[in-house]
């Protein structure tokens, strides 16, 4: 599978982490543990905790050779302003709001985005901790399912429960608590 470059990952093999990195680096723990018979050699990407795959066939040239970055063909554009990324898509609204979009200096493009960047502003905490808390639960649920503590500490996740969530998984091996933790710092 094809990895963006800039990306970070940390892999584990089992509950011990084995390497933490660009894909280009991390590849060759995963592809050592693999062939030594680690079980559940897992890898996820540092920024949501979503897996990430590799394909492992052949020697560790050729895997690295397939994380490289595909040619990408410039994308065609049809009419609007692609400089600016503007990308034209149907919204619904009731007829009052397209009366007081209409009314707006500007007009409804330029009111609808001033709506959106300020609301975009406004949960832009609660969004920060709402996606490390799907990040950590994503890895929980991968890697620390099968630990005691794992329903208790999803319950104080959820709930924001920071201590209880320590407690819950005081007894997890460290490399899981601590990647777990990561993402939920400051819950």
């Amino acid at each position: 599978m094809t990895q963006a470059p800039d990306i970070t990952c940390t892999a584990f093999a089992g509950h011990r982490l084995i390497g933490r990195g660009t894909p280009r680096d991390v590849v060759a723990a995963v592809k050592a543990a693999s062939e030594a018979g680690e079980a559940a050699v897992l890898v996820f990407d540092d920024a949501d905790a979503r897996p990430l795959e590799f394909d492992l066939r052949g020697d560790l040239a050729a895997v690295r050779a397939r994380l490289a970055p595909a040619a990408v063909e410039p994308e065609k554009r049809g009419p609007g302003r692609p400089k600016l990324g503007v990308t034209a898509r149907e919204i619904t609204l009731l007829p009052r709001h397209w009366d007081w979009l209409a009314a707006q200096p500007g007009g409804a493009s330029v009111a609808l985005r001033k709506l959106v960047e300020a609301a975009a502003r406004a949960s832009e905490g609660p969004d920060r901790v709402r996606k490390g808390r799907e990040a950590a639960y994503r890895f929980m649920t991968a890697v620390a399912g099968d630990l005691p503590g794992y329903e208790a500490a999803t319950r104080a996740l959820f709930a924001g429960d920071a201590d209880g969530l320590a407690r819950a998984t005081a007894g997890w091996p460290d490399d899981v608590r601590d990647y777990a933790a990561g993402f939920v710092a400051g819950v």
